[in-house]
């Protein structure tokens, strides 16, 4: 499928359930951004003190990263459910955020991939940029993945993404710059009209993958 079809079939997945996919959005937002954000106001003694810290770069920050990591199953489930809408034309659930939180062993290896998948990115950025960016876009279908393979490995799973993605790699970079205008377009709107750009385009990263997935069975 061309990118112009995946962004087809991820706007007729959606067709009926944008209102709730932006709620769904809303929700997720505000659990994931704005519950690190206020913990980390509590943490530096309040508002007044959180403003004056912002140029200390080994404070606030710090604390933000580990919450929002104990928080990344949540955007993983994002994720999920928006895969379960491209092939499946399930109706979105808010319950399909806490999807990657059901067993402790998959929350634990959600979180190991990330941080394996930033070591190797890290690593391969020490060459040059460009390397950690394609490699970057190499890893981009683990947690995709780990979903179609429970039992899989992270090594094995990242591992799976690099192969997915062999010749594929630009297609998926000139996917996203394909939103880039509708990002602008949504800053118009101060920042309202990404509640309902974030599931067209996680949609279309989810049938992006779908798509992969069924050129390899095919081979």
């Amino acid at each position: 499928m061309k990118n112009k079809e995946i962004k087809r079939l991820a706007r007729q997945q959606l067709k009926g359930q944008w209102g709730i996919a932006a709620l769904f959005t809303l929700l997720f937002a505000a659990i994931y951004y704005l519950i690190p954000l206020i913990i980390e106001i509590n943490l530096s003694g309040g508002f007044e003190a959180w403003i004056n810290q912002q140029d200390n770069v080994n404070g606030p920050a710090a604390s933000t990263f580990v919450i929002t990591l104990v928080l990344l199953p949540l955007y993983i489930g994002y994720l999920w459910t928006f895969l379960s809408v491209i092939r499946n034309g399930e109706r979105i659930k808010f319950s399909g955020l806490l999807q990657a939180f059901s067993e402790i062993s998959t929350y634990v290896k959600i979180l190991g991939t990330y941080l394996v998948m930033m070591v190797y990115m890290f690593l391969w950025a020490l060459l040059l940029l460009v390397p950690g960016i394609i490699k970057a876009f190499s890893y981009s279908q683990t947690y995709f993945v780990l979903k179609d393979n429970p039992g899989i490995g992270i090594n094995a799973a990242i591992t799976k993404s690099r192969k997915l993605m062999n010749g594929y790699k630009w297609r998926f970079f000139v996917l996203h710059l394909s939103f880039i205008g509708w990002g602008i377009l949504c800053l118009f709107t101060l920042g309202i009209g990404f509640l309902w750009l974030a599931p067209y385009m996680s949609a279309s990263y989810a049938a992006f993958y779908d798509n992969l997935v069924k050129n390899q069975n095919e081979i």
